[in-house]
């Protein structure tokens, strides 16, 4: 068992720069599966995280952040490409009344199970470095349920609906975030992008509020709460760190010296290369500039981890891949000579 305060302590107090890209989708591709084979089974998701992290490894490894599973949970209808993430079709809940007769689900339905085995799988064998699960943020998920133009519209118009919704998503992810706990992985990143969607005060109020509720559940010394919000361009990391999560993630649509000034200097903060243009449609020239940029803007930060700004998608050139890693390793060289 890691213990996440004190691995947190040991990053800080490190001159090298971690480097924890969430990415999955090329061990999908290395394993020469599809992608729906590894949303729907957790043996596969669990292969494709080990070829990945036997091939390229991070300094910690992550899930798919797949952020269906909790709405098909709750009845949501899912369309399953071949070689594309999962999505939500269609509203499920459209008024009170609805939202009232909305059942909080159980564990055992949908693939949260098949999810569940993912993160168990990873835990046994994978011991040297955290292994992080993933699941959505209430405000997202509440979004996949009610739609999320009517949602954003309902929040002034008719907000006891969807605090009623919210209260409901709340208490699923926390009944989920107990069960990955209890996988045997070290922490989870609660995926929040759609409160980067609404203001400041509307993101403490409609999203920060009950993500709070869960952190206070489940983190503790041994198991870390990162949240991720790749929809903050940084008008609402105020609120973002209310909640009290040992690490905050960000996208790249943030500026990450903006938001490290913003963080306190004991939390991690992770972020931000863009997963599409810089890793799929970029050069291996432009990608080896865009992580020698961001690593030369945060150099003054101990508490900054290089990461993607979100989940890689599928199709990512190994060669970016690998050129993303070299430059991570040639500046920590250059790092460690100046120790």
């Amino acid at each position: 068992m890691i213990n996440m305060k004190q691995w947190i302590v040991d990053v800080i107090a490190n001159k090298k720069r971690l480097a924890i890209p969430i990415m999955t989708h090329p061990g999908i591709e290395l394993c020469n599966e599809k992608v729906i084979n590894a949303v729907t089974s957790g043996e596969v998701h669990f292969k494709a995280i080990q070829k990945l992290n036997n091939t390229l490894p991070a300094d910690a490894v992550t899930v798919i952040m797949d952020l269906t599973v909790e709405a098909e949970a709750f009845g949501a209808e899912i369309i399953f490409p071949d070689n594309e993430v999962p999505s939500v079709v269609n509203r499920l809940v459209s008024n009170f009344d609805e939202v009232k007769a909305l059942q909080i689900p159980t564990l055992n339905v949908g693939r949260v199970q098949e999810y569940l085995k993912a993160n168990r799988l990873t835990s046994e064998n994978i011991k040297d470095k955290p292994v992080f699960g993933g699941c959505i943020g209430p405000y997202s998920l509440a979004g996949r349920l009610y739609g999320m133009t009517e949602m954003m519209m309902a929040v002034y118009i008719e907000p006891e609906i969807i605090t009623l919704l919210l209260e409901k998503c709340t208490e699923f992810i926390a009944n989920y975030c107990k069960s990955i706990k209890e996988t045997g992985v070290n922490g989870v990143i609660i995926a929040e992008p759609a409160a980067g969607l609404i203001s400041n005060e509307d993101c403490s109020t409609y999203s920060s509020t009950y993500i709070k509720q869960i952190v206070e559940k489940v983190q503790d010394d041994n198991f870390m709460i990162v949240l991720h919000n790749c929809g903050n361009t940084g008008h609402c990391t105020e609120a973002t760190l209310e909640v009290g999560a040992m690490g905050y993630h960000f996208g790249n649509n943030a500026d990450m010296v903006e938001v490290l000034n913003q963080c306190p200097t004991d939390v991690l903060v992770i972020g931000n290369l863009d997963p599409v243009s810089d890793f799929t449609t970029q050069s291996v020239k432009g990608v080896r500039a865009a992580t020698k940029n961001l690593l030369e803007a945060t150099k003054n930060y101990r508490n900054f981890v290089i990461s993607t700004g979100c989940d890689t998608p599928p199709n990512v050139p190994m060669e970016n891949i690998v050129a993303f890693y070299d430059e991570v390793k040639k500046y920590n060289k250059g790092t460690n000579k100046n120790l």
